[in-house]
């Protein structure tokens, strides 16, 4: 059963890679109309309310994957074949890097509020007053981050925990980004969105910064650099996770990110990342082979984990012969 879910997760990335647009406009549209109906109606200024908003969604895609991992436990290619689907569609490696060139030639041509639209369709930041540099850099950081929270991340909770896992990431992962905001709205009830994202994305964003520190020289960049960087910077970034990819790719590229940052919600002062240049339109791109990189490597590495879980797993549920 390990082969199989392993090759589920290969299948599913090769399904992001092909269907990205079909699953981008059908799974995730449906997912945000379910989250913004329960907002509606759980909504509090509370913590607790918060808290059942995140049980109740993220739980409740958590059992809806582990019956579909019951289903299969018997069927490889059932286990395969829903494993792949859950991967296909949770995973959100093309998109970014579609929209993370998108941006990088808008800005080689001058296009501004073409970059501009485009940024503010890849993550939540406000890119208004930006200019040139500065979408440049918001755009590096975004990818990092979208390394990390769309493709290592979804691989790694596939590997680890199958169907549920990757149901339950892309749903915690949601939510964050709907209601885990420092707003007046959102300060208490948004809470334990926040902290579930942290914890999901612990391990993950490490791993992605550890794998940009490794596949840094495969497009050109500095693996030591992005190694220093990370152990150095990230600890700065107000986030937990997201400023250890952003690190990463800061000293992988060469460039140094941080500083002012403009999101729907307000504006932030954050800490420079890196000591290299700031970073252009070339810059974007290489951050998007450079994430592209790091998903390959990354799809690999589950697959192979998934094997050698399973492996554990079985070992571990072996029952000696009484003598």
């Amino acid at each position: 059963m390990s082969a199989a879910r392993a090759i589920g997760l290969l299948l599913g990335v090769a399904a992001d890679a092909a269907f990205a647009d079909a699953r981008k406009h059908g799974v995730n549209s449906a997912l945000r109309r379910l989250a913004a109906g329960a907002e509606r109606r759980l909504h509090a200024d509370d913590r607790g309310r918060g808290l059942a908003y995140v049980g109740l969604l993220a739980g409740g895609a958590v059992t809806l994957g582990v019956a579909v991992e019951r289903v299969g436990r018997s069927r490889p290619l059932v286990q395969a074949t829903t494993t792949a689907a859950a991967t296909w569609a949770v995973l959100g490696a093309t998109a970014v890097a579609d929209e993370g060139t998108s941006i990088a030639r808008h800005l080689d041509a001058g296009r501004l509020p073409e970059a501009r639209a485009r940024l503010a369709a890849l993550w939540g930041r406000r890119p208004g007053p930006l200019d040139g540099p500065a979408l440049a850099r918001a755009t590096v950081e975004t990818v990092a981050r979208q390394s990390s929270e769309s493709s290592v991340a979804p691989l790694w909770w596939g590997a680890v925990a199958g169907v549920p896992g990757l149901l339950g990431h892309r749903v915690v992962t949601l939510l964050d980004e709907r209601v885990g905001h420092r707003t007046a709205r959102f300060r208490n009830f948004g809470w334990a969105a926040a902290r579930s994202d942290d914890f999901a994305n612990f391990v993950p964003s490490r791993l992605t910064a550890a794998l940009t520190a490794v596949c840094a020289p495969v497009v050109g960049g500095s693996g030591p650099g992005a190694w220093r960087t990370w152990r150095r910077d990230a600890v700065a970034h107000p986030s937990p996770n997201a400023g250890q990819a952003e690190a990463a790719f800061a000293g992988a590229l060469e460039v140094r990110l941080g500083g002012g940052a403009a999101y729907y919600e307000g504006a932030e002062e954050r800490p420079m990342l890196g000591d290299g240049r700031t970073p252009d339109a070339g810059d974007v791109t290489r951050g998007v082979e450079l994430s592209r990189v790091v998903g390959i490597v990354a799809a690999a590495g589950s697959a192979a984990a998934a094997v050698a879980l399973g492996k554990l797993r079985g070992r571990r549920g072996l029952v000696l012969p009484q003598r």
